[in-house]
């Protein structure tokens, strides 16, 4: 059901705007700024918090806004949003502690520094929505009870992926089915590919290389897809997933799985690369009414015992606001992980690693990530992609091969390594 574009209109009119400060300026940052600006009703981006300030002030610049002015204490950030003037500022902090601000909007794509604006956020008591699916996948369950505990909200962004996946799942829920895929549809799978292969395209669309090639690697959409299962309580069927190649319409897909095996696990994610509608996600449902069952295939869903639902499209930063205003104006969550990970993204390697080199991270030339059942790498003490950046090679590892924290020596007292064990302490595992 749509309600939440009328109820922007209704704070317009009351001149009671959503005020959004948004910490990240890059790619999804400029057009999410854009998107806010000129074409949502009932919300204000007040403020741009940028490590590199001339990227905030593009920002706003490429929205059509021409006065803008930087803040760098707080008392000059909360003069500026009383004023109605935009403003930018490369300290994080003074968003999250303005009384000015109602919600806080992360799209930075970085660990420590997205965990860091997460709980400086959380703990002044405002609601934090999150397109940076790394972040949750590696802590997002810690992340979102601190949330509860300060009573606001926590959550990934509706229009990439994952979000529009929880949507799926919600509206099967809702009438009557038990979800029992996630799907997510994709036209390239290499986990070879590199910011070297990649800088051509990144280069055409005016994005990073490195995220550019955790697309095109797979390690986006393990993350993505990790974060849905954490969220519904799914798992994977084998490390990496399925990931079949199919040049049909995902209707098809059903056939290739058991319905009665899922039901016995709770269900999985997966992807599938090449299928239409590209490159939207789906989601199959069971239904165990036969009565229903007939409803459905007189509706065009077929026989079952699985259907198919999906959204042929993922509008990203088109989306963000609205995932704002679920939070800020109904408390209702997007996408958040409530038991821990079930899912976790573990680095594997790219190339031969040998001893001493340091890792990269996400979308580099060293690793790639895969999705494997929390448990399975518990047991074997696989290493997470969200923890890889930094780490030190102890020993060769062969190329495909897992790591694991024995490989790796970890950076010294880092955040990440922190709120892990705190997560794990919490949680489990």
């Amino acid at each position: 059901m749509i309600i939440v574009d009328e109820a922007l209109k209704r704070r317009e009119s009351k001149g009671r705007p959503i005020r959004v400060g948004m910490i990240g300026a890059g790619f999804m940052g400029r057009g999410t700024a854009n998107q806010v600006v000129n074409s949502v009703p009932g919300m204000r981006l007040v403020a741009i918090a940028n490590r590199s300030v001339d990227k905030a002030r593009r920002a706003y610049e490429e929205a059509g806004v021409t006065e803008i002015a930087e803040a760098g204490t707080q008392d000059a950030l909360e003069d500026l949003i009383r004023a109605g003037k935009p403003a930018i500022t490369s300290d994080f902090g003074l968003l999250c502690a303005s009384d000015q601000i109602d919600a806080i909007l992360e799209l930075t794509g970085a660990i420590d520094y997205g965990a860091r604006a997460a709980l400086a956020t959380i703990a002044a008591a405002k609601h934090f929505i999150t397109m940076n699916a790394e972040l949750d996948g590696t802590i997002g369950p810690l992340l979102k009870r601190k949330a509860d505990a300060a009573g606001v909200i926590y959550s990934v962004t509706d229009g990439d992926q994952p979000g529009v996946q929880m949507n799926l799942v919600r509206f099967v829920r809702s009438i009557g089915l038990t979800p029992l895929i996630c799907g997510n549809i994709k036209g390239l799978q290499d986990p070879y590919r590199t910011p070297e292969t990649q800088r051509d395209f990144a280069e055409k669309w005016g994005q990073d290389p490195h995220m550019v090639t955790s697309f095109a690697d797979g390690t986006k959409i393990s993350f993505e897809q990790a974060i849905v299962a954490n969220a519904t309580g799914m798992g994977v069927e084998k490390r990496g997933m399925v990931g079949r190649e199919f040049q049909g319409h995902v209707d098809e897909l059903t056939s290739f799985y058991d319905a009665e095996a899922l039901r016995q696990t709770g269900g999985v994610v997966d992807y599938v690369v090449g299928s239409k509608p590209g490159p939207g996600v789906f989601v199959f449902g069971f239904h165990d009414d036969p009565k229903q069952r007939h409803y459905l295939n007189l509706y065009k869903l077929g026989e079952g015992p699985l259907y198919s639902f999906y959204t042929p499209y993922h509008l990203c930063h088109f989306e963000v606001p609205l995932s704002i205003a679920r939070a800020v104006l109904f408390d209702d969550t997007v996408l958040a992980s409530p038991d821990g990970i079930r899912v976790e993204v573990v680095a594997t390697a790219k190339t031969d690693l040998k001893v001493g080199q340091v890792l990269d991270g996400f979308g580099g030339f060293l690793t790639y990530g895969e999705a494997e059942n929390a448990p399975t790498a518990a047991v074997e003490g696989l290493l997470p992609m969200g923890v890889s950046e930094g780490c030190v090679m102890a020993r060769n590892v062969p190329k495909d091969a897992t790591l694991t924290y024995a490989d790796v020596i970890l950076p010294q007292d880092r955040l990440i390594d922190q709120l892990r064990a705190e997560q794990a302490a919490m949680f489990g595992g």
